[in-house]
């Protein structure tokens, strides 16, 4: 081998072994059946261009990482983040970007409802060194969402207009899914992001304060193909729960909104079983014990399935973690009834009696679920 092509051969070696020029991040919950087209789909569109896709998935039960696995063992463009233990849009889409060594990331789903032909023109308009960030929207013209469903599409536009009159959002479609952006711009600011709720890109828009030149590009909605869209009410709540965040300049988190959200109605099932205990000829106390024990169990199911819902405790270890909430709360559960009943026994009315003692009782079960059930010991995030 002449030392021209010794040269050469080493170029090529070197030229494979470089970051790719951009990762297109898809995060997956049983999306089994989309993945393999949506592979074929990219290896179309990107042809020419040095890509690689990364899956972060949440331990899909139908297997979709071990799919991706199969599939990249002959495409090592194909990686796959397999999370157990945690779960969350926002949370996959950040360690997907955070885990790219590429100058650009794309943001998509993995449902086959975004255009991947609309991923090179988001590329060139980066590539220009004028854009830091391309949103691709489905409300500007050009561009629709003709295959939402009713209950998505007023989801959709509500929290347009929130995002616009509350945080200044300016954006056709800041809540789109679809995007691409500047690697180290995410990364320099991903301490101050939530992993929590379902729209990153909002979070890095207000997060930026302004700073980022952003560019729109029209696209359709399409329809899905396989697998069961993910629009739930905790996304409600997560969206919520994220402008509150911004407005308050991170004052009051996520999860602290949740955890509160959900010992609002539990003190209103608690008051309600306290009068319906008393109506029926109970003594006080043992009304109050009642109601509290049964509000415990209750708090606990709701915190484990939204507060808690990337930390979620199934099986064994939920009856095993519900045990654990009643015990550590039954030690909060003697301040709790004894307060209460001295306020009651004091001629003061039976429902400011019970409002006290649940106030105390819902403070002890915030510090010990973060510390002892869920094993949360992030600063409230």
């Amino acid at each position: 081998m002449t030392l021209e092509s010794n040269i050469l051969f080493s170029s090529e070696i070197e030229n494979k072994n470089e970051a790719p020029e951009l990762t297109v991040v898809v995060p997956t919950f049983n999306e089994r059946g989309n993945v393999p087209i949506l592979i074929d789909r990219l290896r179309t569109v990107l042809q020419g261009i040095h890509w690689e896709v990364l899956f972060v998935d949440d331990n899909s039960p139908d297997n979709t990482a071990q799919l991706i696995r199969e599939i990249g063992q002959n495409d090592n463009r194909i990686r796959c983040i397999r999370r157990v233990g945690r779960r969350g849009l926002a949370g996959a889409c950040l360690e997907g970007i955070l885990a790219s060594h590429a100058k650009y990331v794309a943001i998509m789903d993995g449902d086959l409802q975004h255009d991947e032909t609309k991923l090179l023109p988001m590329l060139e308009q980066l590539s220009s060194g004028k854009i830091d960030i391309v949103v691709a929207t489905r409300y500007s013209a050009g561009g629709d969402a003709k295959n939402f469903s009713i209950l998505r599409s007023c989801v959709s536009r509500y929290s347009n207009f929130i995002a616009y009159q509350f945080l200044g959002v300016k954006l056709s479609d800041p809540m789109s899914g679809f995007f691409m952006v500047r690697q180290e711009i995410v990364d320099n600011i991903a301490p101050s992001l939530s992993t929590q709720g379902f729209k990153i890109l909002l979070d890095i828009i207000t997060t930026s304060k302004g700073n980022l030149c952003i560019a729109e590009i029209p696209f359709s909605f399409g329809k899905r193909e396989y697998g069961e869209s993910k629009l739930s009410t905790r996304v409600a709540l997560d969206f919520v729960s994220l402008v509150i965040d911004k407005l308050t300049k991170g004052t009051i988190s996520t999860r602290f909104l949740l955890f509160n959200f959900v010992g609002l109605i539990g003190l209103c099932m608690h008051m309600a079983l306290l009068n319906i205990g008393l109506i029926n000829g109970l003594k006080f106390n043992i009304a109050q014990l009642l109601s509290t024990v049964l509000v415990i169990a209750s708090n606990f199911t709701l915190n484990n399935a939204l507060t808690y819902r990337d930390q979620q405790l199934k099986g064994k270890h939920f009856l095993a973690g519900l045990i654990r909430f009643e015990i550590i709360c039954s030690m909060g559960l003697i301040s709790n009834v004894g307060i209460a009943s001295w306020i009651y026994n004091q001629g003061e009315r039976w429902w400011l009696a019970g409002l006290s003692g649940a106030i105390i009782g819902s403070v002890w079960n915030y510090m010990v679920s973060r510390a002892f059930v869920w094993r949360d010991h992030s600063p409230m995030t």
